[in-house]
């Protein structure tokens, strides 16, 4: 009876931690919260998300690679924008997807990269995507000129209801051996065309 009781507690503190935050939170801060170890916890996060979903809340409980979030279940988006008053987010143009699809498979990556693979300068969208925190810079290439590295966010996987990068789907006609990448020296390597 006790370690039924302790687990309504551990769960109305987790509960209460991803409330209060607001944001991701990562499964390792819970465990350091809590002082729990990590298959227990991950146990109670995975118990919190069933019931949420097969109780038709009006939450949802949203893993995101090693961090979880409570969001609003997305079938009440309507209710929930006529109570705030929030206008429907902005669609993304076509050059928007095109240049956050090559960063999202391609990432780390160049704008440079993005507009050799599109043909067209991307300066514009990619300060589009980094204003609505679908991308971020994540270091520099170590060539002359250090260009910028590109890599999508927890914001992407949230906006396309991905767990992790591994949930993206496979790119049609693109084989793991065929795809352009980046050299050391910044140059684009195409292994489709090696013998």
């Amino acid at each position: 009876m006790d370690t039924t009781r302790e687990m309504k507690e551990i769960e109305a503190a987790i509960e209460g931690i991803l409330f209060a935050s607001g944001e991701p939170v990562a499964v390792d801060r819970i465990c350091l919260a809590l002082d729990m170890d990590k298959p227990t916890v991950e146990l109670v996060l995975q118990k919190l998300a069933d019931y949420y979903s097969y109780e038709r809340r009006g939450m949802r409980l949203v893993r995101m690679e090693d961090s979880y979030q409570l969001c609003s279940a997305p079938e009440y988006a309507d209710d929930i924008r006529k109570v705030f008053e929030i206008r429907k987010p902005a669609k993304l143009s076509q050059p928007a997807l095109e240049v956050l699809t090559i960063i999202a498979y391609y990432q780390p990556t160049t704008r440079a990269y993005v507009d050799q693979i599109r043909g067209v300068d991307s300066s514009y969208t990619v300060g589009l995507l980094l204003d609505r925190h679908l991308i971020e810079e994540c270091g520099r290439l170590q060539v002359p000129g250090r260009p910028r590295l590109y890599r999508t966010t927890q914001t992407f996987l949230r906006a396309f209801h991905l767990n992790s990068l591994d949930d993206l789907p496979e790119m049609p006609g693109m084989e793991t051996d065929g795809q352009m990448r980046l050299g050391e020296d910044g140059t684009v390597l195409d292994d489709s065309n090696a013998e």
